[in-house]
Parts: C-alpha cells; sequence; structure tokens
C-alpha cells in the first residue's frame, strides 16, 4: 500500500523532510500503527513515538490512532496547535 505522509512544524524539522511517499509493509494499516513503524527509523523519528504529543490527519480529517489506512490516503503529523 502506498501513500503520502505529511510532517508539519516541529516535527518536520525533527525528520528533516516535509513530506514522502511510502510503500508500507505488511502489519502497518492504521494511523497507529504507521506513526509506531516510521517512530521505528531511528534518531529524529523517536518524535513520532507514542506518548509524544503528536496529532494526525487522516484525508485532512483528524484521525484517531486506531483508525484504517487505505492506499493513497495522505496522513499527516503535527504537533499540538495554540494561538492567540
Amino acid at each position: 500500500m502506498t501513500l503520502r505522509v505529511l510532517y508539519f512544524a516541529s516535527l518536520r524539522e525533527a525528520v528533516g523532510r516535509a513530506n514522502e511517499e511510502l510503500t508500507l509493509p505488511e502489519g502497518v494499516g492504521t494511523v497507529g500503527q504507521l506513526r509506531d513503524f516510521l517512530a521505528a527509523r531511528g534518531e529524529g523519528w523517536d518524535a513520532l513515538a507514542q506518548g509524544r504529543n503528536v496529532r494526525a490527519a487522516r484525508n485532512q480529517r483528524m484521525a484517531r490512532a486506531e483508525e484504517g489506512i487505505e492506499a493513497g490516503d495522505e496522513i499527516a503529523f503535527f504537533p499540538p496547535v495554540t494561538g492567540g
């Protein structure tokens, strides 16, 4: 399954890229599993590790960790945003 992953703000800085096209291995079928897969890449990618305050969106709608993903989806990861 291939999808597009976007990284915003401090996550973009931590992982060193704004986006990528990614082909997922078997067993990665939810937003949470994708996050775990990415965090396992090592240094910098641990910014996506469980327990870190990171939000996700699937096709521009907020997504929970257990939400399924499909080929062609766009998944975005970003830190919580505050404004004033």
